[in-house]
């Protein structure tokens, strides 16, 4: 018996180093990756996109839509004011802009974490300051999160529904444990967690409007504002992170006023008078014909195309699968050759997009051909789960040669929807079995985009389909996206070049119904749910780019979405007293790190004046 207990100590004193290696607690970093390692070492001064000694200073005038009644953007009641979430409210980590997805301490000093990522601890900033000068807490971090998961959008209580626990681990450090599941991204969507004042609103009811002025932590606060017409940012003086490295030579406005106008029409002449100083521009019309005006001519202000590397994601036309005549995925394919691309780009939109064919498009993730081997090993077992094009097929919209002249795709249609199980009565398509014609809505949010969408309503009637639009206020709009009261839409779906548990939020089962939710198409699909949890899970670059190529064939050949269009740059336009890095942001335009040019203003202003006499 002396003898085993020897043989036992003896083992157990040999198996302990190894045991105390492997328990060893992870040393804190200054970032996070999702893949690989941080581009940024310790210590670093500041990103490679940004002039860190840009001056400070200067006002600058923006522009909004629509209106605003709230300052809690947050919640899913009331229109939020531009700028709030943005510049007001401040995480515990930001990203930077130059790579696929990493992040660095902002709020928190020190981040630590696990091999296996079940768990993240913050060590946050002593120096860290509410703009009424009382510091940021591990309390106000655990209060943050359990209002924005009771009380927030539905939004923030799905995506942190991977949280088990929060608590708090020592003066400044907060811990974050998760459940179950290999969820690699969970550090870092909590690392993004907006952080709230809980000495401001601990006694406030969080789920409801307000315009009492916001306190926040983050390098602007409101200076005054008119409710629904114009908000003004100020500059903080003395803000606490001002000479941190993930914020030097950004936020160099002395004051940002977002005024409001009713529509993009209003704005755009309001911009051409010389009412604001910066638009972003969206539509191609527009930017080819729109800013002709004496102002442009005499080069006071200026157009701008700025190339990114951003995957542009999907835009389209969005069935609404809740709906019973759009279950059909072959009813869904036979839309798609009502809409003419071609025609609608060389006649509206002056050449100037690319047709959209992935969820992932303008990047490595958008899958393109036939599967891979290493695709085809997550696919196959799928086999009967999913469309069998996914392994035959490479996924192409139907196309035409830009003439308007769609006869040939028409029939394709016609054949279709016969397969589908419709038939034509009296020049209508109608449901065989009730005599139901098929009829329904487009719920539009732009009156602007009526001339996009008028083209393929007018073809559908060819095909005996009714289809109507209407086109609603924001809050009208915004109302009924929340609660799936739509037919179809045009929405827009963005993607990252790390894809993760947003995608869950987009096409997972779970969110299918959860009001207010991105899920606005209905997808209740096992398969996809099992092909989400994969990105999620993905241990390294190469198989989230293998498993987002897997999920982006099978949402295609679903045909929950009529592809539109894509364009790899910014579009801006600025009155030209702005200065700014001789470097932009791969995947961002970077306006942050812009500045008022003393000097330009100086000129501009005199020009005014003379052209004024």
């Amino acid at each position: 018996m002396g003898r085993l207990i020897k043989i036992i100590l003896g083992l157990a004193a040999a198996v302990l180093p190894f045991a105390v290696e492997a328990q060893e607690a992870p040393k804190p970093v200054h970032g996070i990756a999702m893949h690989g390692s941080p581009k940024y070492e310790p210590g670093f001064k500041h990103f490679d996109y940004v002039s860190p000694n840009a001056p400070k200073g200067s006002k600058v005038r923006l522009s909004a839509i629509g209106t605003f009644d709230s300052f809690n953007p947050y919640i899913i009641k009331g229109n939020p004011a531009a700028g709030i979430g943005g510049f007001i409210y401040e995480s515990l980590m930001t990203s930077s802009q130059d790579e696929a997805f990493t992040e660095y301490g902002l709020l928190s000093e020190t981040i630590e974490m696990p091999e296996d990522r079940s768990w993240v601890a913050f060590t946050l900033r002593k120096e860290a300051r509410w703009h009424d000068d009382k510091p940021v807490t591990v309390e106000d971090v655990i209060f943050s999160l359990d209002t924005l998961k009771t009380k927030g959008q539905p939004f923030y209580r799905f995506y942190y529904r991977g949280v088990a626990k929060a608590e708090k681990a020592g003066q400044r450090r907060v811990k974050f444990t998760f459940g179950g599941g290999k969820n690699r991204e969970l550090p870092l969507i909590i690392g993004q967690l907006p952080i709230l004042p809980k000495h401001i609103w601990a006694d406030k009811d969080f789920s409801k409007t307000t315009l009492e002025l916001p306190i926040g932590s983050g390098p602007y606060k409101v200076k005054s504002f008119e409710a629904g017409r114009s908000i003004t940012l100020e500059r903080v003086k003395n803000y606490w992170g001002a000479n941190l490295a993930v914020t030097k030579g950004q936020y160099n406005f002395d004051e940002m006023r977002f005024d409001y106008y009713r529509d993009s029409t209003v704005a755009l002449e309001a911009f051409k008078s010389g009412e604001y100083d910066f638009r972003q521009e969206n539509a191609s019309k527009i930017w080819a014909t729109g800013y002709d005006s004496p102002a442009f001519k005499k080069k006071l202000y200026k157009k701008q195309t700025i190339r990114h590397e951003n995957p542009t994601g999907m835009q389209g036309f969005v069935f609404n699968t809740r709906r019973d005549f759009f279950k059909n995925p072959v009813l869904r394919k036979a839309f798609a050759y009502a809409f003419d691309f071609e025609w609608t780009n060389k006649n509206l939109f002056y050449g100037q997009y690319s047709r959209t064919k992935s969820y992932f498009s303008n990047s490595e993730l958008a899958s393109r051909g036939l599967p891979s081997s290493a695709e085809l090993k997550i696919l196959e077992p799928l086999k009967g789960q999913i469309p069998p094009e996914v392994f035959t097929q490479s996924y192409e919209p139907p196309g035409t040669d830009g003439t308007g002249r769609i006869r040939k795709n028409l029939h394709q249609a016609k054949k279709l929807l016969q397969q589908a199980g419709w038939v034509i009565k009296n020049k209508l398509l109608v449901n065989p079995k009730t005599s139901k014609p098929l009829k329904f809505e487009i719920l539009l949010i732009s009156p602007a985009f009526e001339r996009i969408v008028l083209p393929f309503v007018r073809n559908l009637k060819r095909l005996g389909i009714i289809a109507s639009v209407r086109t609603v206020d924001t809050a009208q709009y915004r109302k009924r996206l929340d609660t799936y009261d739509f037919d179809m839409i045009v929405g827009t779906f963005g993607q990252s070049l790390s894809p993760g548990n947003e995608q869950m939020s987009f096409w997972g089962s779970a969110a299918a119904e959860r009001t207010g939710g991105r899920n606005w198409i209905g997808i209740k699909n096992p398969a996809i749910d099992k092909l989400i949890d994969l990105v999620i899970a993905a241990p390294n670059r190469e198989s989230l780019i293998t498993r987002t190529r897997a999920l982006d064939r099978v949402l295609l050949w679903n045909h929950y979405i009529i592809p539109q269009w894509h364009i790899q740059s910014f579009r801006v336009a600025f009155w030209d007293k702005f200065g700014r890095p001789a470097k932009s942001p791969k995947y961002g335009l970077g306006f942050n790190t812009w500045w008022v040019d003393a000097t330009k203003a100086k000129a501009l202003a005199s020009k005014l004046t003379s052209a004024k006499k």
